[in-house]
């Protein structure tokens, strides 16, 4: 893998879901700052109580742990549409949102939007707008997975309708079904990088050769699924592979991730752009990512993601 020492920003990753192995290869692999959308755990949650623990760990334990391996952690916030058609918890976790938003290295609200385009997604859904609006957030938009493009028009619309503008919001899980339509209408357009499904790095690199670079972005969703926290380099190493300008390599890896989110006021170049300090001695609530004998590592972690020759161990 080979990108260049170009760094990298993974603007939607679940890291809850990951290990430590994936955040020490990520930053060697170039990724410098992630975001972590809200989303579903996989089992759906029974009491907001669940909730404000998860969000809590979004902007607390998970936020540290990432540090402890040089990477800025950022985070969006929101009910996730699948369980927003428990419309009992909905109610009380829309409660639980605006406490969150708030928090330091929360760049948006999200990820929102439809699953199976129900009322009650839909009424959840604005209802988040109305708040990002609020709070003056930009908006992280989950499409569905069926019916996708009709799904995917019609959250525009929605956004639209409640005056949101297409510069506040990122389309994510997008394909060449619907690329053309969200660039079209100035909404910027994300593309999960699945090993498997959805978008493959091979079709990512066929839309940039389209498509260009403006206003496309390249994340991997990785989560608890079958999925790859290094699909952003693998990406971008092979788009470079594939004659694709570097600078347009960089926008959709990095610059446009910034550009998007950086309008939160919460997320910053210069978060990163000077060496990171790791001191994995830490605790976060007396935890620590080290394990019995494990010698932790003092001192900076370049942009390389190298240790510099100043370690101590």
């Amino acid at each position: 893998m080979n990108t260049n020492n170009m760094l990298l920003i993974d603007p939607h990753v679940h890291m809850t879901s990951r290990t430590t192995d994936d955040y020490e290869r990520m930053r060697k692999a170039g990724i410098v700052a992630i975001i972590e959308p809200a989303f579903w755990l996989g089992q759906p949650r029974t009491e907001a109580g669940s909730f404000k623990d998860y969000f809590s760990s979004l902007v607390g334990w998970e936020r540290f742990r990432a540090s402890q391996f040089g990477i800025k952690h950022y985070c969006t916030i929101g009910l996730n549409s699948k369980e927003a058609n428990n419309e009992a918890l909905a109610e009380q976790v829309m409660e639980l949102l605006p406490l969150f938003l708030y928090k330091e290295g929360v760049v948006g609200v999200g990820e929102i939007g439809y699953d199976d385009q129900t009322k009650a997604e839909d009424k959840y859904f604005r209802a988040q707008l109305e708040l990002s609006k609020e709070v003056n957030l930009p908006v992280q938009i989950h499409t569905p997975h069926r019916d996708k493009k009709a799904g995917t028009i019609k959250s525009m619309e929605v956004c639209l309708e409640h005056g949101i503008a297409p510069d506040m919001v990122v389309v994510d899980h997008n394909n060449e079904e619907t690329v053309k339509d969200v660039l079209d209408r100035g909404f910027w357009a994300a593309f999960t990088i699945y090993p498997n499904s959805k978008m493959g790095n091979e079709r990512m690199v066929e839309v940039v050769k389209k498509y260009g670079s403006e206003r496309i972005i390249v994340n991997s969703s990785a989560d608890w699924g079958i999925s790859d926290p290094l699909s952003v380099p693998k990406t971008a190493s092979l788009m470079l592979e594939r004659g694709i300008d570097p600078e347009d390599v960089r926008k959709v890896c990095y610059q446009n991730a910034l550009d998007s989110f950086g309008k939160s006021g919460q997320m910053h170049e210069s978060d990163w752009l000077t060496p990171a300090n790791v001191d994995q001695r830490e605790k976060f609530s007396d935890n620590s990512v080290l394990r019995g004998g494990q010698t932790p590592v003092v001192g900076d972690i370049n942009t390389s993601g190298e240790l510099d020759s100043n370690i101590v161990r």
